[in-house]
């Protein structure tokens, strides 16, 4: 490469929780750099996940922290030209890739919802998500499945 790579930007801990996880998905939630409108959202949410799981002894963050676990995919394919052929090739995810994907694939399965609101929709999708269920674990499913299925070309592995 010629250019150097950027330095990464440090990312500021949400105004209630003090969490830098909370504002990189407040990030991926905002349109149009609405941030205020993007936290309104995500804390409606984590209220209304509260509300919903009130048996459950954990709080409505450590609800989404595991949410966001259940759906992290730890495995993908990416194509790769060979001789002339495309093999999907089954490659482990870096960490940070890990975190953005899953709270993409969250965020992108709560607004596909059915709803009122978006932050109902990301509160179905969040308990959906804890309850190993819904639109975002079953991309992770198919993402496992996938690279299950081409472990034959793991050797291709750069």
């Amino acid at each position: 490469m010629r250019k150097a790579k950027p330095k990464k930007r440090q990312v500021l801990p949400d105004p209630v929780y003090g969490d830098t996880k909370v504002t990189k998905f407040v990030n991926h939630l905002m349109y149009d750099g609405k941030k205020s409108i993007a936290y309104e959202i995500f804390y409606t949410a984590l209220n209304n996940v509260k509300t919903k799981l009130a048996n459950e002894e954990k709080s409505a963050l450590e609800i989404w922290k595991q949410a966001l676990d259940n759906i992290t995919p730890l495995v993908e394919v990416k194509s790769r030209r060979i001789g002339g052929a495309t093999f999907q090739v089954p490659t482990e995810i870096r960490p940070d890739r890990k975190e953005s994907v899953s709270m993409k694939n969250m965020i992108a399965f709560s607004r596909k919802r059915g709803g009122k609101s978006m932050a109902d929709k990301l509160a179905a999708e969040i308990v959906d998500a804890f309850n190993n269920q819904g639109g975002a674990f079953k991309r992770k499913e198919d993402m496992h499945r996938m690279a299950e299925a081409n472990r034959a070309f793991a050797h291709f592995r750069f």
